[in-house]
């Protein structure tokens, strides 16, 4: 099974800014600016959302360590596997890269069968059985081969919250081309 990881970005700001690299109250500053313009999908963030964010970060390191997982980075950059142009909708001008799965040790990359957000969620009460898991990837690879990518399956977000498989990339050794190119 060829994989391929795609992460969606402002084409203006470039690929990998993450929040959670930034001190908290400048995190908190950025995600103001974003609110200002309503078309950005991060506008709309409710209050709480970058506790809650460092929150299940923490959360779904401590799960990958646990199942022997070797994150570089305290705080991962996000990614998905395939093609989802839900997510690239969330930009006013989104782009996107593309890198196969192979370029990375998969030992520092964690999945979420969905976004951690509902994954994780107390309010998703559905009784899926990748509510509340991280997984490896040979884990999710044989997900996938159970439900398919919910892109695919759920593309409009009728079936449930899950849009896409959220890849967790706990060292930005493969991406340091792309994040300092711009």
């Amino acid at each position: 099974m060829a994989v391929t990881l795609y992460h969606y970005y402002e084409k203006a700001l470039g690929p990998f800014r993450n929040l959670s690299d930034l001190p908290a109250a400048e995190a908190e500053e950025v995600l103001a600016a974003l609110r200002q313009n309503k078309k950005a999908m991060a506008a709309h963030r409710p209050d709480g959302y970058l506790h809650r964010r460092r929150e299940l970060e923490q959360l779904a390191r401590a799960l990958f360590i646990a199942k022997g997982g070797k994150p570089v980075r305290t705080a991962p950059h996000y990614m998905v596997i395939g093609e989802c142009e839900w997510l690239k909708s969330w930009y006013a001008e989104g782009e996107a890269v593309h890198i196969p799965v192979s370029n990375f040790d998969t030992d520092t990359l964690s999945f979420s069968y969905g976004d951690l957000f509902p994954t994780f969620s107390p309010k998703v009460q559905d009784g899926r059985e990748y509510r509340g898991k991280v997984y490896t990837y040979s884990e999710i690879v044989t997900l996938i081969q159970k439900y398919g990518l919910p892109q695919v399956w759920n593309k409009d977000g009728v079936y449930g919250p899950e849009r896409y498989i959220e890849v967790q990339v706990w060292d930005e050794g493969p991406l340091e081309i792309l994040i300092n190119h711009v």
